[in-house]
């Protein structure tokens, strides 16, 4: 299989897709921000320095997968029909697992807006959390499903 977004000369190359059908395309992404105990509590109670974290956040995810295309040079601007940004608090493991999905009726899939909402949404945490714990780290952001167009449905097999 050859990259998409090469032309024959090996240059780079935003896809024409202008032919193809409007499907109804869906993605879904997800990250992990890991956290003390003591950063997660203030989020889970809503006592951080800066507010509420998870407001922002998600705010600013769903501001970060619409902007996509003007951050990352090769991808179609999109018309989102919807973006919903959800966090889960994990006490066990001091983690909060932010999931992105992304849906629109278009002729491109939307997995890009999906990751670009889940980056945008844990730099906000690690933003709003930096001094309580400048120790935090993201992990583990991937794209979970897509489905719609020409290759159907997709979903990553994790078990």
């Amino acid at each position: 299989m050859q990259l998409s977004h090469v032309n024959q000369q090996g240059e780079a190359n935003m896809v024409d897709v202008s032919g193809k059908a409007v499907t109804t395309r869906e993605a879904i992404a997800e990250g992990e921000l890991h956290l003390s105990a003591e950063a997660l509590a203030q989020v889970k109670t809503n006592s951080a320095a800066k507010g509420d974290v998870l407001a922002v956040a998600r705010i600013a995810g769903i501001q970060g997968a619409k902007q996509c295309a003007s951050l990352i040079p090769l991808c179609h601007p999109l018309a989102l029909s919807k973006v919903d940004i959800e966090f889960t608090l994990d006490e066990q493991n001091n983690r909060i697992i932010t999931r992105c999905r992304c849906k629109l009726n278009g002729q491109t899939g939307v997995e890009m807006e999906a990751l670009t909402g889940v980056n945008v949404a844990l730099l906000t945490l690690f933003d709003m959390c930096k001094a309580v714990d400048p120790a935090m780290i993201m992990t583990n952001v991937r794209v979970l499903l897509k489905q719609g167009g020409k290759s159907g449905q997709w979903s990553r097999d994790e078990g």
